[in-house]
C-alpha cells in the first residue's frame, strides 16, 4: 500500500514558458533526426528545412555595433535569447544550427528558409499557441523594423522554388517575407487578426523614431525571379 506522502502531485499545469522551452529541445532533436534520416537515404539528395526569422534577429546591440541589414548571413545569439527566456526564438536558432551541423557532418546538401510570422486565412486560429510564442518581444521587433510577416501561401511557393534551384546552384540561408509591419495601422491590423491589443505589438510609441534595422530578403527574391523567368522561357 501506499500513502498520498509517497507522491508529489503538481496540480499547477506548466506555464507557456516551460512549454516553449521544453518544446524547443523537441525540435532541436527533430532537426537532427530528419537530416541524419536525409543522409541515410540514397534517393534523397538534398533537403529543405523551414526554421525562423527569430533565428536571424535576436542580438544584443547594446553591446557591440551590427550591420543595420539583416539577411541570410545574420544569426540570433543563444545567450541574448536565453536572457530574454525567448524559448521559441531559441528553439528555432538551436534547432536550425543543429540541422547545420548534421548536414556537414553527413554530407547533406541543406538549405533553410527563415520565415517570418506566418499569416493566412484562419492560420492564427488554427496555430494560436506558435503564434503566440512569436509575437514574444514584439515590441522589440516593431521598433527595430523587424517585425514581418508571410502569407503561407507565398512560404510555400519559397520553399518549392528553394529545392528546384537545389537542383542547380540555390543553397544556404534564405529569410522569407512579404509584409513588414512598419506603422501602427498596420500593427494594429496585425493585432486584430491575432486577437491580442495593439499595445502588445507597437506599444506607445509617442513621437516617429526610425527604425534601426532593416530587414533584406533579397537573396530569396533573386531566385525567385530567374525561377519565375525560367518557366516563362520554356512555355
Amino acid at each position: 500500500m501506499f500513502s498520498v506522502s509517497d507522491y508529489r502531485f503538481n496540480l499547477n499545469p506548466p506555464t507557456f514558458d516551460a512549454c516553449q522551452k521544453s518544446m524547443g529541445e523537441i525540435e532541436v532533436k527533430a532537426a537532427e533526426n530528419v537530416v541524419e534520416a536525409c543522409s541515410r537515404t540514397p534517393s534523397v539528395r538534398s533537403c529543405v528545412l523551414t526554421s525562423s526569422l527569430l533565428a536571424c534577429i535576436w542580438r544584443d546591440s547594446t553591446l557591440q555595433d551590427y550591420p543595420c541589414v539583416i539577411n541570410h548571413e545574420s544569426w540570433s545569439e543563444e545567450t541574448f535569447c536565453r536572457d530574454k527566456r525567448l524559448w521559441y526564438a531559441l528553439g528555432k536558432l538551436r534547432a536550425e544550427k543543429a540541422a547545420w551541423r548534421i548536414a556537414k557532418e553527413k554530407g547533406v546538401k541543406l538549405a533553410t528558409i527563415c520565415p517570418g510570422l506566418i499569416t493566412g486565412p484562419e492560420f492564427f486560429d488554427r496555430n494560436p499557441t506558435s503564434t503566440v510564442a512569436y509575437l514574444k518581444g514584439a515590441q522589440e521587433m516593431f521598433a527595430d523594423g523587424l517585425l514581418a510577416t508571410v502569407d503561407v501561401m507565398k512560404l510555400a511557393e519559397a520553399q518549392a522554388c528553394v529545392f528546384e534551384g537545389m537542383k542547380k546552384t540555390a543553397g544556404g540561408r534564405y529569410i522569407c517575407y512579404d509584409n513588414v509591419i512598419e506603422s501602427e495601422e498596420t500593427a494594429e491590423k496585425l493585432a486584430e487578426e491575432v486577437g491580442m491589443s495593439a499595445e502588445r505589438i507597437c506599444g506607445n510609441r509617442g513621437a516617429y523614431i526610425p527604425a534601426p534595422f532593416q530587414l533584406s530578403n533579397r537573396k530569396l527574391s533573386n531566385l525567385m525571379s530567374r525561377t519565375l523567368r525560367s518557366c516563362y522561357n520554356q512555355r
